[in-house]
């Protein structure tokens, strides 16, 4: 009996504390200037809350039932896998098709990279139609 409770008590702290964390990553999504930084929000508090609450539905159903589900598991990794891969492909596809920063934002490291690989992919691409030409 004490250890039902117990696994219903942890399980409900961590989709809780999942909750709370997808909750901050609503607001950040909708807070904060640009592209960047709502990614960064929905990518990092999302999946840890996505995650929370997982693994304390996970915990609740192992602590209380006794059933492992390798379901859970396979979620957890999807997840915590797919979701900040999938933000970082997203924001670098905004950054490549040059939408704006914020007017917050302070610095670029990235701008001398890309503008270094355009320029030499630019040399390349004037030396191959000279070759061509020749």
């Amino acid at each position: 009996m004490l250890l039902n409770v117990s696994g219903e008590i942890i399980g409900a702290v961590l989709i809780l504390i999942g909750a709370i964390f997808s909750l901050f990553s609503a607001i950040g999504i909708v807070r904060l200037p640009d592209v960047y930084t709502r990614s960064h929000a929905a990518s990092k508090s999302s999946t840890l809350g996505v995650l929370c609450a997982l693994v304390g539905t996970l915990l609740y159903f192992l602590i209380s039932d006794g059933y492992f589900s390798i379901r859970l598991i396979l979620g957890i990794f999807f997840v915590f896998l797919t979701a900040p891969v999938a933000a970082h492909v997203i924001t670098r596809a905004a950054y490549r098709d040059k939408v704006p920063l914020a007017e917050q934002s302070v610095q670029d490291e990235l701008k001398d990279y890309y503008m270094e690989n355009e320029i030499a992919r630019i040399e390349d691409k004037v030396e191959i139609v000279n070759y061509q030409t020749k």
